[in-house]
């Protein structure tokens, strides 16, 4: 039994591929699903449904544990820790009056970084290979600008809004870029804090994809001598040591 989840997690055989690339479809749906139930209430449909859910993490968190070659490791990692936020939230979920409800968003942490996405996109993907810095930054600002849409969403949004979500994400990017239009403020000193955090982080990010796309883009090799792991996709000898490298690449059109 372990020897097949292993399989379906660890293996390079296309159909451990496309299970770990479903399992990034689920995540998906989960956070969809997250961020459309985050500001309604929650009857016996919407629990019965975040329990389920809370359900199928809790299986997939446990796989995981139980072919971990170190467990104690993958514990403290921050997308495991999330994952157990997430759990706890769900199965918590008749409790809640809804200000926990935003914690659910943590689930986008795994979007880029979980299971073995990244080697099998790199394998995959030429595009992926040419933009990996792009698009991992891109993905993690679009991580924080939902998370923290679905914050304000939650604690400052008032519920007789029309439009709450929208509301949400458009303080966020209004704050995140400094545009300052100042038509929807958060006037508490909680609100003003949270958006000084959206300020510092947002910018902190925009600036990281931007130095992605416009900086000459690196590729991933490990030099045979020195083991320095990023080079120019044309280089031939590694920069530190010298070491004769042998990327490869498509070759002329």
């Amino acid at each position: 039994m372990k020897q097949a989840v292993k399989f379906l997690y660890i293996s390079h055989d296309p159909i451990s591929v496309w299970f770990r690339y479903g399992l990034i479809l689920f995540d998906i749906a989960t956070i969809v699903f997250f961020v459309a139930t985050a500001h309604i209430p929650h009857g016996p449909g919407i629990t019965a449904t975040s329990i389920g859910v809370g359900v199928l993490i809790l299986m997939d968190f446990s796989a995981r544990l139980w072919i971990s070659k170190d467990r104690w490791k993958l514990l403290r990692q921050i997308y495991t820790l999330a994952d157990i936020v997430v759990i706890v939230s769900l199965f918590l979920d008749p409790f809640l009056t809804g200000n926990l409800a935003f914690l659910r968003i943590l689930r986008a942490l795994r979007l880029i970084h979980s299971y073995h996405l990244l080697r099998d996109l790199r394998r995959d993907s030429s595009f992926f290979r040419t933009h990996e810095d792009a698009v991992i930054a891109a993905i993690n600002l679009l991580v924080f600008v939902f998370a923290t849409s679905t914050a304000v969403l939650v604690f400052f949004v008032p519920e007789d809004t029309q439009t709450p979500y929208i509301d949400a994400l458009y303080f966020t990017m209004a704050t995140l870029t400094t545009t300052g239009f100042g038509d929807i403020t958060l006037s508490t000193p909680g609100g003003k804090l949270f958006s000084v955090f959206i300020m510092v982080v947002g910018v902190a990010l925009f600036v990281r994809l931007a130095q992605a796309i416009f900086m000459p883009q690196k590729v991933r090799y490990k030099c045979p001598s020195c083991g320095l792991f990023r080079h120019d996709p044309d280089a031939v000898h590694c920069k530190h040591c010298g070491a004769t490298l042998r990327i490869a690449t498509g070759g002329a059109s």
